[in-house]
C-alpha cells in the first residue's frame, strides 16, 4: 500500500498555504444536494452474522442433548458442541457463506450451509464413535441436533438474506464513490463497477483534471463533477467512502499529484487495475465487486475497529463521569461564586472530516470577556481568565464537559484535540501555516490525544507548536490501536501534573 509521509509532507511544505474551502461546479452541488444514507459495514455484518449463527447451533446443540441424551456434562459434553460449532463456523468462511454478498442469494447460500453443517457432523459422529464411550446408538442426539440445526440454519439464512436485500434497497450496504480519471477508461471501468458491483458501490460521478475530448463532461451517464482538488471540499459537504482511481501505473506522476491532494480525506483509495499492463498475483489485490484493484490508502480507522473504539469511548466516558461527578459539581459551585454568567461555555470546533461541531467546557474568562472564535490565543496571566479559570485550565478541568460530547458521539476520549476555526499561530490560520493539517481530522477529535501527552498542549503561539502538534496527530492517526488509545488515557493525568508549562 502507498503511503504519505505526513511527517515529510509538513516540514518540506511547512508554510505553503493551503486552500480554503472552494466553490463546486453545479453538477457537484447538485449531488450534495441529494441525500445520503449513512453505509452499514460489511464486515461488522459478517462478523455479527457469524457470531449469532455460532450462538444459535451451541445453543440449540446442548438443548437436544440435555432433552435427548440426558443432562449436559460439562467435562465433556459442552466442550464438544462448542467446539462442534466453532467448527462450523469456518466450514461456513470456509465455503464463502459469511460475505454480504453471498447473504444476498437463496438456493447458493443455503447449498452452501447445509453442505458445510452435513461435513462438520458427519466428522462430529465418526469422532464419537471412536474416541467416546457408549454405542452409537447413544449418538441419537446427533442426528436430532443435525436435523434441527439444517432448520435453523435456513430459517436464520432466509432472514439474513430478508435483513441484507432490505439494507441493499435502502442505499445502506452501498459505499459512496467517485471515479478519478475519464475518457474511454474511465467509461471502461464503470461498466465494469455496474456488472460486478452494483448492489455494493454507489457512483457519485467522475473528476479530472484534464479538459476537452479527452475528458467529457459525461462519460457512461455519470457527470464530470471537477478537478481533482476538489474532491476535498466534495468530500467535507456529502459523504464518500471510497476513491477509484482511473490512471496507468505508468502514469506515476499524475497518480502521485492525485495521492498528495487526497491523502488529508478519511477514505479509501484504490487504482484499478483494468489499465495495467502489469500482472500481479491475486494476493496483490482486492476486489470492488469483481474490479481487481491495489490499495493505495484506506481510512484510518474503519469496520469493528470504529466499533472497539466507540465501546472504549462509551465506558470511559460512562466511568469518569460518575467517578469525576464531585469534581464538576464542585467546579461548577466555584465558578458561579465568583463571577456572573453561565457555568458552560459551548465553542465551534472543527470535528471529524472538517465539519462543525459545538463542545463543552466549564466557563474560564469573564462573561463580557469571552472569546467565541477563539481568534485570540489565551497568554499567560491573561486579563480575561478568571481565578477559578487559572486553575481550571492549567488541570484541564475545563474540559471535563466534553464528556457529554463523547456520549453524542461527536468526539471520542482520545483523538487529535479540536481547534477553533480561526485559531492561528503567528497570525496564520492553522490549515494556512501547516500543510496536511485537515488529515489530522480523518478521525473524530478527543479531549486527551497523543500530542498532549508529549506536552504538546496549551499555547499555540508559534508555527513550530502547531506543526509539533500535527506531527503527533498524524503518528497518532498511523499507528491508532485500542492499546495506544490505553496508554494515552492512563497517561493523561501524568503529563497534566509534568508538562503544564504551556497551559494558561
Amino acid at each position: 500500500m502507498y503511503r504519505v509521509d505526513p511527517k515529510k509532507a509538513i516540514e518540506d511544505h511547512a508554510t505553503r498555504p493551503v486552500a480554503g474551502p472552494g466553490q463546486l461546479s453545479p453538477q457537484a452541488e447538485a449531488v450534495i444536494a441529494q441525500p445520503a444514507q449513512k453505509p452499514l459495514s460489511a464486515a461488522v455484518i459478517a462478523g455479527i452474522a457469524q457470531i449469532v449463527e455460532a450462538g444459535l447451533l451451541s445453543g440449540l446443540g446442548l438443548v437436544v442433548h440435555a432433552l435427548f441424551a440426558g443432562p449436559v456434562q460439562n467435562e465433556f459434553s459442552i466442550p464438544v458442541i462448542l467446539a462442534t460449532a466453532l467448527l462450523a463456523n469456518i466450514a461456513f468462511n470456509a465455503v464463502r457463506s459469511h460475505r454480504v454478498s453471498s447473504y444476498r442469494t437463496a438456493l447458493p447460500q443455503i447449498g452452501r450451509v447445509l453442505g458445510a453443517w452435513s461435513v462438520v457432523m458427519i466428522a462430529l459422529a465418526v469422532g464419537l464413535y471412536f474416541l467416546a464411550s457408549g454405542d452409537l446408538a447413544s449418538r441419537a442426539w446427533l442426528v436430532i441436533w443435525f436435523g434441527s440445526g439444517a432448520v435453523v440454519l435456513v430459517a436464520y439464512r432466509l432472514g439474513l438474506r430478508a435483513l441484507v436485500q432490505h439494507w441493499t434497497n435502502m442505499g445502506r450496504l452501498k459505499r459512496r464513490a467517485v471515479i478519478v480519471g475519464g475518457g474511454t477508461d474511465a467509461a471502461t471501468l464503470i461498466e465494469q463497477v455496474k456488472a460486478g458491483a452494483s448492489n455494493d458501490v454507489e457512483l457519485l460521478g467522475l473528476f479530472d483534471d484534464r479538459v476537452g475530448e479527452r475528458s467529457p463532461e459525461m462519460v457512461s451517464g455519470y457527470p464530470k463533477l471537477g478537478m481533482v482538488a476538489d474532491i476535498v471540499e466534495f468530500a467535507r459537504r456529502t459523504p464518500i467512502d471510497l476513491v477509484i482511481v482511473s490512471m496507468p501505473l505508468s502514469a506515476e506522476k499524475r497518480v502521485l499529484d492525485m495521492l498528495t491532494q487526497l491523502w488529508v480525506l478519511p477514505v479509501d483509495i484504490r487504482l484499478s487495475a483494468h489499465m495495467s499492463k502489469l500482472k500481479f498475483t491475486n494476493k496483490a489485490y482486492s476486489y470492488v465487486g469483481d474490479v481487481a484493484v491495489l490499495d493505495m490508502a484506506d481510512r484510518p480507522i474503519s469496520d469493528w475497529n470504529l466499533v472497539f473504539k466507540w465501546v472504549f469511548d462509551k465506558i470511559v466516558a460512562l466511568t469518569a463521569l460518575v467517578l469525576l461527578s464531585p469534581v464538576m459539581v464542585v467546579t461548577a459551585i466555584a465558578i458561579k461564586l465568583e463571577s456572573k454568567g453561565p457555568v458552560f461555555f459551548m465553542q465551534n470546533r472543527h470535528g471529524f472530516n472538517n465539519e462543525t461541531i459545538r463542545i463543552f467546557k466549564f466557563r474560564s474568562m469573564r462573561t463580557d470577556m469571552l472569546d467565541a472564535t477563539a481568534s485570540k490565543l489565551v497568554t499567560k496571566d491573561d486579563p480575561r481568565v478568571t481565578r477559578v479559570g487559572k486553575f481550571i485550565r492549567r488541570t484541564s478541568i475545563d474540559e471535563l464537559p466534553q464528556l457529554f460530547n463523547v456520549l453524542k458521539g461527536e468526539l471520542s476520549i482520545v483523538g487529535p484535540r479540536p481547534h477553533a476555526p480561526q485559531a492561528k499561530a503567528e497570525n496564520q490560520l492553522y490549515y494556512e501555516a501547516v500543510e496536511g493539517y485537515f488529515a489530522r481530522h480523518r478521525v473524530k477529535p478527543g479531549m486527551t490525544g497523543w500530542a498532549q501527552v508529549n506536552g504538546w498542549r496549551g499555547e499555540t503561539d508559534t508555527i513550530d507548536k502547531i506543526m509539533q502538534r500535527v506531527n503527533h496527530d498524524l503518528y497518532y492517526i498511523e499507528h491508532w490501536s485500542i492499546l495506544f488509545d490505553l496508554y494515552i488515557v492512563l497517561m493523561t493525568p501524568v503529563s497534566l501534573v509534568s508538562k503544564n508549562e504551556n497551559a494558561y
